[in-house]
């Protein structure tokens, strides 16, 4: 339900006075913030960013500290990022220094050293960000009054929100008068989200804040330039720099860290004005990342080049512009890095989309469109993950012994795990009592016994300080910490791209170029400051946003609708143009579906549209199809937009290889035989507690480690026990992520029978994109680049043949 304001508000003095000498009224949802908080009701405040929110959902716990201080935790505030939580806690402390009230705030992250997270056990400050796991939890949260909870669309849908969901489930029974605050900005459907603050929804008000003026929203096509393919978008590093120049304090948002590393370099190159430009993403060091964060606060830098590491709440009021460089993935997402622009009520956010070759035009257009008619993308509603219930186990049992029956009743209270049944968390239980049935006679997997007392309770005090070291959602890859020789750690990298150096190859990372100097142990990379011109650039796994599906339909409608064509840059029209006359266009109700020849190779392109890994995850399914049926498959390549493969032999019947049935008895076989399964298996036990990276007292194991100990357990429990409830969870991590098995059977369902089949002589325009990715093995030194100009040239000859493309655009080609 919506609740409306109803009464007047008193503030205590020294927040009256505090409010007065910033010439500050309240809004509307504020006072509705404080009407709700008087009834004990737990409610979710939408409201657009910069309009005081987090203040909204602070300001019921400052009034009752300020007119009734108490000892002890009174707020939990948690927040998907650290460098929010770091923000927040910077900006309460100065108001409450000039109030002058006696409340402390702090922060506990995984970036708190030890001795601060001993003193905030022993006594705990009255308003602590970020929670974790205490063994004085009852003692610490019985007295809670209030939990905020941040940008609660970010936490929906993830492992991380499956864990705090069985958090907040258990800190309810601790805290039974506890109320739950949720704060969005970017959410399409509220309702889904009042779950998360309390199983019983109808207990929850859903607070709506006021409007604020549109974004001035821009998009930078230089036709003359814009890439076939790619995504550094490098044809526009002058122009990001001008806007720089032209603005006070510009946040420029990319993609992947691959490419803020890149476009950091690409900036500082061209620098010769020597504006301080910052650098900050989630492979830097803690202290990289805080000195980024302060100099930002206070001014100190013109720009910094970021990652989703800082696409949340971050209060910087200067910054009066933001460049989002590549395709925004997701309408929520780019409202969201908008929102850091003109965050204050009183001002309108500014922001340029720069596009990194053709497709990302339409994407760039599509969002544009979106945020104009305020459509937004609803959370992921995933179940929850059955690896994150295993650790949650464990970690109960360490509080206090607990019946089977009454913790599963708890853990139904937790929104993701609404709808589990009892026999999945039998399971579960069964696996962090013996192992399971595979493994059972390994007592090192024995972490629960179930006492005569019908209680479990934890099997062996190891049990208690290994889960400790191990527990979290977030499993790096195999990654190595980097510092420079006889200096400061930077960072961490990616192991596997460490083991293509040899000493004296250079690289770039945390904006520096680097020559890879030797190892330090076995987790440590030393490098040294090198002026060298072509380094290499670490690929990170992981790092690419998945393409929302509400993004991906007004994708497909942008193409087609020729309304929109006099919008399009003269060589996307042109594109297009060519692309309707050579083939067809792919619109929102056929699938389109192209083969042609090239050199001696046949080529079949799907211009699916539904994101890269369920297009991937397609190409792994019909290679296999297509090497049944004689084809003699090669290879394929998956982008967000399409999928190409290609083969020796013809496609013909394209309706035989994206028929629904693709996804039984071939996925089946497919995943047993995936090396992402075993990626996915690697994530959920190293997340359950099966693999355990850090031991009291021993280094910690590489990844090369870690994969051959998951590696090994894979292979025993799908030859003994595939119905292992790791080997479920497993199907389920790469249902929900790597593979996006949701999304391709939606694909395969909805285009049954409705394709559009053109065999073609020829590559096709739409089709280029796809072919220069073919030919890109990795973003390196400049012989790939010159590599790939000489293809782009032939594509073009090909793709183009019979075209006089000086011709006026309106004469040559029906718009």
């Amino acid at each position: 339900m919506t609740s409306f304001f109803s009464t007047a508000v008193n503030l205590p003095e020294p927040l009256r006075l505090w409010f007065d000498d910033k010439g500050w009224d309240l809004h509307d949802h504020q006072v509705e913030m404080i009407d709700v908080a008087k009834r004990r009701q737990s409610c979710l405040l939408v409201a657009p960013t910069g309009t005081g929110k987090t203040l909204a959902g602070f300001l019921p716990s400052l009034i009752d500290l300020a007119d009734t201080p108490a000892p002890g935790l009174h707020t939990l505030y948690i927040s998907p990022l650290k460098a929010l939580a770091v923000d927040i806690e910077r900006n309460l402390t100065a108001p409450l220094a000039a109030m002058k009230l006696d409340i402390r705030a702090e922060t506990r992250t995984g970036d708190t050293p030890p001795a601060k997270r001993q003193r905030q056990r022993e006594r705990p400050p009255h308003i602590l960000e970020l929670m974790l796991t205490w063994p004085n939890a009852a003692e610490v949260f019985s007295g809670l009054n209030t939990v905020i909870l941040d940008e609660l669309h970010a936490l929906a849908g993830n492992k991380r929100g499956d864990l705090l969901a069985l958090s907040l489930s258990r800190l309810r029974r601790l805290a039974p008068d506890c109320r739950s605050v949720g704060l969005s900005a970017t959410v399409a459907d509220p309702e889904k989200l009042t779950g998360w603050l309390d199983h019983r929804r109808e207990k929850v008000e859903v607070v709506r804040g006021g409007t604020t003026a549109s974004p001035e929203l821009s998009i930078l096509t230089k036709a003359e330039d814009l890439p076939w393919a790619g995504h550094s978008a490098a044809y526009a590093v002058d122009d990001i720099f001008d806007m720089i120049k032209s603005h006070t304090t510009t946040l420029v948002f990319v993609n992947t860290r691959a490419q803020a590393e890149i476009l950091f370099q690409s900036l500082w190159r061209i620098n010769d004005d020597n504006l301080p430009i910052g650098l900050h993403h989630g492979s830097l060091s803690a202290e990289q990342r805080r000195k980024v964060e302060a100099h930002m606060a206070k001014g100190g830098l013109r720009a910094v080049v970021a990652t989703s590491s800082l696409d949340l709440g971050i209060d910087w009021a200067d910054i009066d512009l933001v460049v989002q460089v590549g395709a925004p993935k997701g309408t929520a997402r780019l409202l969201q890095r908008i929102g850091r622009s003109g965050h204050r009520y009183d001002l309108v956010s500014k922001a340029v989309l720069v596009p990194a070759n053709r497709f990302e035009v339409f994407e760039c257009m599509a969002a544009e469109a979106d945020i104009r008619d305020g459509l937004l993308d609803d959370p992921d509603d995933h179940p929850g993950g059955l690896d994150v219930l295993a650790q949650h186990l464990v970690g109960m049992a360490l509080s206090d012994p607990f019946h089977a029956d009454d913790l599963y009743h708890e853990v139904r209270e937790a929104h993701p795990y609404r709808d589990l049944p009892r026999q999945d968390f039998n399971d579960t239980l069964e696996f962090v009592t013996t192992g399971g049935y595979a493994l059972k006679a390994y007592e090192r997997y024995h972490k629960l016994a179930l006492g005569k007392d019908g209680l479990y309770r934890i099997a062996h005090r190891s049990v208690g300080l290994q889960w400790r070291l191990n527990a979290g959602t977030i499993v790096e890859t195999n990654t190595l910490n980097i510092r420079l020789r006889g200096g400061p750690k930077l960072g961490k990298i990616e192991e596997y791209f460490v083991q293509s150096l040899t000493p004296g190859d250079t690289f770039i990372f945390a904006g520096r170029v680097l020559a890879y100097v030797g190892m330090q142990g076995a987790m440590t990379v030393l490098a040294a400051p090198t002026t060298a011109t072509e380094p290499k650039v670490p690929a990170y796994a992981g790092g690419r946003l998945p393409l929302t599906s509400n993004l991906a339909e007004r994708i497909r409608a942008l193409m087609v609708d020729k309304a929109n064509w006099p919008r399009f840059p003269d060589t996307v029209r042109q594109w297009l143009s060519i692309q309707e006359w050579k083939s067809s266009l792919p619109g929102p109700d056929r699938l389109l579906v192209e083969t042609f020849p090239r050199g001696k190779k046949q080529f079949c392109v799907i211009y699916g549209f539904e994101g890269r890994n369920a297009h991937q995850t397609l190409g792994m399914l019909i290679t296999r199809r297509m090497e049944r049926t004689g084809l003699k498959p090669i290879g394929f390549v998956a982008t967000d937009y399409a999928l190409a493969v290609w083969s020796l032999n013809p496609v013909t019947s394209p309706e035989e290889l994206l028929s629904p049935d693709l996804l039984g008895d071939d996925l089946e076989e497919w995943m047993k035989e995936s090396t992402m399964m075993k990626r996915s298996f690697r994530t959920v036990a190293t997340i359950a507690g099966l693999l355990e990276k850090r031991h009291p007292g021993a280094e910690e194991k590489s990844g090369r480690q870690m994969t051959m100990n998951s590696d090994l357990i894979y292979d025993v429990l799908l030859r003994h026990q595939p119905d292992h409830i790791l080997m479920r969870a497993t199907r389920q991590e790469a249902a929900r992520g790597l593979t996006d098995i949701k999304r391709l059977a939606e694909l395969l369902t909805r285009f049954q029978g409705r394709l559009d089949f053109r065999q073609l002589e020829r590559v096709s325009p739409l089709a280029m994109p796809l072919m220069l990715e073919v030919g890109r093995e990795a973003v390196t030194a400049s012989a790939v680049e010159d590599g790939l100009a000489e293809l782009q040239a032939e594509l073009m000859d090909e793709a183009m043949d019979g075209v006089d493309l000086n011709a006026p655009l309106q004469s040559s080609f029906a718009l």
